[in-house]
């Protein structure tokens, strides 16, 4: 037996013909759907992107205990797992988390790792000095050389000076070396990432019992590709750059949000025609016997819908947490369907484990999804998710509720750790000056963990305002109206108080969201 994920950044379906969308370019997304099963009711659980991989790799929900950071030493790895029975387990990735404080210890889960550099703001080529704000500055690019290389229009020139809306200087000064280095497609990190890919299925393809992830950076901001790609959705443009936006509300005029649409369908394009030599791979050497497919992503993101960009900050709106997800698994051989069960990341780990035909460690809280792959069956009611101290969400496939916390004003968050680093640092010898012991948590294998204060968070949460709201996607699939059905939302805070139980969920957090083990629940509806 063999596997293969390949899983996608920031991959938002509404942008997939396979979920409805009838202009993009992607004709080996349009391929994939008829060569696996199509999950119409797939959600996210923990956000963003490491929280994210840790779910997939654990099998459980991490956003109740701490915020991003890396694989704990109590976790259940599942490449880790597969690599001690003898499964070979290999990462390729062009997405540059996995080497930072925050993400450090889940390349390492794997038997073997490639790492192709050069993504956003990877600090991969040594250019000291302030790069692009200076004319003079050393390392600067001049723009006759972007230019000749057809990546960049007359404009952008003049916009490197000031950078971008949002990321800091630090990020855009990184982000603009690594972009001297990649003038041409050829040398762009997803293309490297799939060249590797390649290699490594030509080498391994008569072998029996691995598990490959291909894991790429795009369609994540900032939206690079090449000419040909852009060429793609011809359109009127002469607004300054913007294919980099602001984690923020929109801000922007109806034709730079209509720009940046169409920059992210670019790279949606280049990310097709990579997924497209995966399929072509596997039809050459007639996998599909024994190779199980599953193509995937991390979470989506917001272009102007809502009246936000990106993601972190907004609520859990349906572009980010609802997510494409598609699989081919040989036990059964289902394509070209459909599949409306409710299903989340969490159980990708149980699926594969027992692909395997490996027991499932007792801490993971997903499911396998044979026979929902099989026959449609369900394997769960609710499915929880959100961002560490943010809303607490929650679907049952036809409501969406988001449960607002009852107080940011006076409230003490924390994260619950033995690995304590965030994105890109360590945690502050101030921080660590409040940590304490707490748990052990039923998952922590009888380990106590640190508990310590998280001030950043109270203030990230207390920077937008946070309502409780609820949603019909039958009658409102695009989240425009939201409602106040007391029943619903009764059964909604009852599922999320559970969930919250099942999942050891610290108790701070039951005051946070004022639930308690009652069913006497009180509507908190907007009016």
């Amino acid at each position: 037996m063999r596997a293969i994920m390949l899983m996608f950044d920031t991959l938002n379906r509404n942008f997939l013909p396979n979920y409805g969308c009838d202009w993009i370019h992607a004709p080996n997304f349009e391929r994939l759907g008829r060569k696996t099963v199509a999950f119409q009711n797939c959600y996210a659980g923990s956000l963003p992107c490491m929280p994210a991989r840790r779910d997939l790799q654990t099998g459980r929900l991490n956003f109740l205990h701490r915020a991003w950071g890396p694989m704990e030493p109590f976790d259940d790895s599942l490449p880790e797992n597969l690599k001690r029975q003898g499964i070979y387990t290999h990462l390729i990735t062009d997405h540059y988390h996995y080497f930072e404080d925050g993400g450090c210890t889940y390349h390492t889960r794997y038997s073997s790792w490639e790492f192709a550099r050069g993504q956003e703001a990877d600090p991969w080529k040594g250019v000291a000095g302030r790069v692009y704000r200076d004319k003079n500055a050393i390392g600067h690019i001049e723009d006759e050389e972007l230019l000749a290389a057809e990546l960049l229009s007359p404009l952008d020139y003049e916009t490197l000076a000031v950078g971008p809306a949002g990321p800091n200087d630090y990020l855009w000064d990184k982000y603009w070396i690594n972009r001297k280095y990649i003038s041409s497609d050829s040398q762009q990190p997803q293309t490297i990432a799939m060249n590797l890919s390649e290699e490594f299925i030509r080498t391994n393809v008569l072998e029996d019992n691995w598990f490959l992830q291909i894991e790429l950076f795009d369609p994540h901001e900032p939206f690079y590709c090449d000419k040909k790609y852009k060429e793609l959705y011809p359109h009127t443009y002469d607004g300054r750059r913007f294919d980099w936006p602001t984690y923020t509300k929109v801000k922007e005029t109806p034709e730079e949000i209509e720009h940046l649409r169409f920059e992210y369908a670019a790279l949606v394009s280049k990310c097709d025609e990579s997924l497209g030599r995966l399929l072509d791979l596997m039809d050459e050497y007639d996998m599909w016997d024994d190779t199980m497919l599953i193509v995937n992503t991390d979470h989506g993101f917001l272009l102007g819908e809502h009246g936000w960009i990106a993601k972190n900050l907004p609520p859990v709106y349906n572009e980010i947490a609802h997510l494409p997800l598609f699989i081919w698994d040989p036990r059964c051989k289902q394509k070209g369907i459909k599949a409306y069960s409710l299903v989340q990341t969490i159980d990708i780990a149980p699926t594969l484990y027992q692909f395997f035909e490996q027991s499932i460690p007792k801490d993971v809280m997903g499911a396998d999804l044979a026979l929902t792959i099989r026959r449609d069956a369900p394997v769960r009611e609710y499915a929880l998710f959100g961002y560490h101290t943010g809303h607490l969400n929650i679907t049952d496939g036809r409501y969406v509720y988001m449960l607002a916390p009852k107080d940011t004003n006076h409230m003490e968050l924390y994260n619950y750790t033995l690995m304590p680093t965030h994105v890109v640092s360590m945690f502050s010898t101030e921080e660590l000056q409040t940590m304490e012991l707490a748990g052990p948590f039923d998952f922590t294998k009888g380990l106590r963990v640190l508990k310590v204060k998280a001030p950043g968070a109270v203030k990230n949460i207390q920077r937008v305002q946070q309502k409780t709201m609820l949603f019909d996607l039958m009658e409102d699939p695009a989240q425009q109206a939201c409602i106040c059905i007391p029943d619903v939302e009764e059964r909604m805070r009852d599922a999320i108080q559970k969930l919250l139980q099942a999942n050891d969920a610290p108790k701070e957090l039951f005051d946070r969201f004022s639930l308690s083990t009652k069913k006497e629940v009180s509507s908190s509806c907007p009016k």
